[in-house]
Formats: C-alpha cells, structure tokens, sequence
C-alpha cells in the first residue's frame, strides 16, 4: 500500500531539493532517513521531517510494518515564488526571486 506525506511551501529551491532526493529514492525508510541525517545540504532536514511523517502515517493510520518501508517515489514541485527587489545604480532595481517547494515522498511495503 502507498502512503504519501507533503510538506508545502518550503524554503529552498526545487533544484537543490531534487538533488538530495535522488539520493533516497528506493532507500528503506530507515536507510534513507541516516543518510539524509550525514547529507550536507539544508534541505535534507525538511526533506527528513517529510519521510518521517510518510512513515508514520503508514504506521499508525494503515497499521503498516515500520522495518518493511521503503521510499518508494520523491519528487520536489515548484511552490510559489517571493519576489523582492534589490535597490540598484541611477535609481533602478533588480528583482530577486526567492523560490519554494513542494516535497511529496511516498513510501510503501510492497515491493
């Protein structure tokens, strides 16, 4: 059975978040959690918070075996996206965009 957690409008990029989640994809849920725990990289705190949720939801609302999961599909989608502005020369600006994401993780216990 596949059970899914989200977590939306993260603070970090899609791109730098795909990159940690290539990491885990197919992992066992306890395997992709120590490696998200020694990943350099800001995003796999959320990204660790987002398995833990999909583990224990499949735990306690669809009573699934905890040593039998596994990441089975992550994906990060763009959220929205913050637009500030950065005072420039002779009066101008530039704009700054500061994006989010959406980080779904899906695990099952069927392989």
């Amino acid at each position: 059975m596949d059970v899914k957690a989200t977590a939306k409008t993260v603070r970090y990029t899609p791109r730098k978040v795909r990159l940690v989640l290539d990491t885990i994809r197919g992992k066992n849920v306890d395997e992709a959690l120590a490696i998200l725990q020694f990943t350099p990289n800001h995003a796999s705190n959320a990204i660790a918070k987002v398995v833990k949720s999909a583990a224990a939801n499949a735990t306690h609302n669809f009573n699934l075996d905890h040593d039998a999961l596994y990441v089975k599909a992550c994906y990060a989608d763009e959220g929205i996206t913050l637009k500030r502005f950065m005072p420039r020369a002779k009066g101008s600006a530039s704009q700054i965009l500061k994006r989010t994401s959406h980080i779904t993780v899906v695990v099952s216990d069927e392989r």
